[in-house]
């Protein structure tokens, strides 16, 4: 039952290539830099892992973290809302060079479609995107006089996530905002990653607290003072980050 993990380099070091990776964050805001970053170290040492596909909200920002893997080549396919986040030349430059795929999802039916992963239900309806170039090749049914858009679940082998409290079953709390996508990406992979701010004793968070069930998560790690994405990019920082 206790899910702690010495290091960042062990809690990646099963990831392979190939991998559906979903990575939590709305921005910066709870981004798993460390997690990121540790991954990448891991592709420089060994060469893998590699040709990944990348669920998250944007697509990276600046040098760092998410945009630092595209970067290096580790990402082969992104699906994602918004792609041009304050500074995504990384990912502008390997997508007009044909280097990154690109499935765009509007973003409430990303969320639904990583939930409906987690509880699954392989396909649902929704009218976002009818009659869009979203829309193309996709199934559409009526219902009650009105068109709707047959979008499937989405399901990781893999999820990266930033907790701000966490115990060592493995059970979950969010700081503010910093919570967005990451509760669902917790139950629609098949393993769950975590970096947390805070590990305590089994019963150091109060169940009426716990946001993620320690159910949905193999792995924690202890990240006691983690880096802000926005804070490093203000400062010019680019991964490797200088001590």
């Amino acid at each position: 039952m206790d899910k702690i993990v010495a290091n960042l380099a062990d809690a990646v070091s099963g990831i392979e290539d190939g991998m559906t990776v979903m990575i939590g964050g709305f921005g910066g805001a709870g981004s798993p830099l460390e997690l990121i970053h540790a991954l990448i170290d891991r592709f420089r040492a060994t060469g893998h892992p590699g040709e990944l596909t990348v669920v998250n909200n944007n697509a990276g920002n600046a040098h760092l973290g998410l945009a630092a893997l595209i970067e290096v080549g580790m990402v082969r396919k992104m699906i994602c809302s918004f792609p041009r986040s304050a500074d995504a030349s990384v990912f502008n430059t390997a997508w007009r060079e044909g280097r990154v795929e690109l499935e765009l999802v509007p973003q409430g039916t990303l969320a639904e479609r990583i939930r409906a992963g987690g509880a699954g239900i392989p396909a649902f309806y929704t009218p976002t995107g009818v009659g869009t170039d979203l829309a193309r090749d996709k199934p559409v049914a009526e219902f009650e006089k009105r068109v709707y858009l047959q979008e499937r679940w989405l399901k990781a082998d893999v999820a990266l996530i930033k907790a701000d409290m966490a115990d060592r079953h493995g059970n979950l709390t969010f700081r503010m905002a910093a919570r967005n996508f990451s509760p669902l990406m917790c139950m629609a992979a098949a393993e769950t990653i975590v970096q947390a701010r805070r590990i305590v004793a089994p019963g150091g968070i109060d169940p009426e607290a716990v946001v993620t069930p320690g159910i949905f998560v193999q792995k924690v790690v202890d990240l006691s003072r983690p880096h802000q994405e926005e804070d490093l990019v203000r400062a010019g920082a680019a991964y490797p980050l200088e001590n």
